[in-house]
């Protein structure tokens, strides 16, 4: 079983997206956790609609903020966004997606990038393949 920890500013968008998505894709096989190095109060509501298209709720998700213990726990760091602001721990597997941050964007504008990180994380959950114990 592969940790994977999607990491973006606020933890208010892309990475919430991303946890929500991969939860759905993973079925079980791997987990996932998203954090922000400054997180919002809450979950961008342009976020909250769109996942609620796929019947995904996201509106209770608290955004986090990241800590070592987010990195200790993770086998892989997917950062969107942050930058310097993301910490880098030697011996962890790193991918970065550049994607823009969905924050005041109009639904057609969040349903897209919706649509680049379900692509991509369908992608990583395949690669991740069959849980290990």
């Amino acid at each position: 079983m592969s940790h994977v920890l999607f990491v973006c500013i606020q933890n208010a968008g892309r990475s919430q997206i991303a946890q929500a998505l991969f939860e759905q894709a993973a079925t079980g096989r791997h987990e996932a956790r998203s954090a922000g190095s400054r997180p919002a109060a809450a979950v961008h509501p342009e976020v909250v609609e769109v996942m609620a298209e796929l019947g995904i709720d996201v509106s209770e998700r608290v955004p986090h903020e990241l800590d070592m213990d987010d990195m200790r726990w993770a086998d892989l760091v997917v950062t969107m966004g942050c930058g310097d602001e993301c910490p880098y721990v030697p011996g962890k597997r790193y991918i970065d997606w550049e994607l823009p941050d969905p924050a005041g964007q109009p639904p057609t504008a969040v349903r897209a990038i919706r649509e680049q990180i379900s692509s991509r994380v369908q992608r990583l959950a395949a690669e991740l393949g069959p849980a290990t114990r």
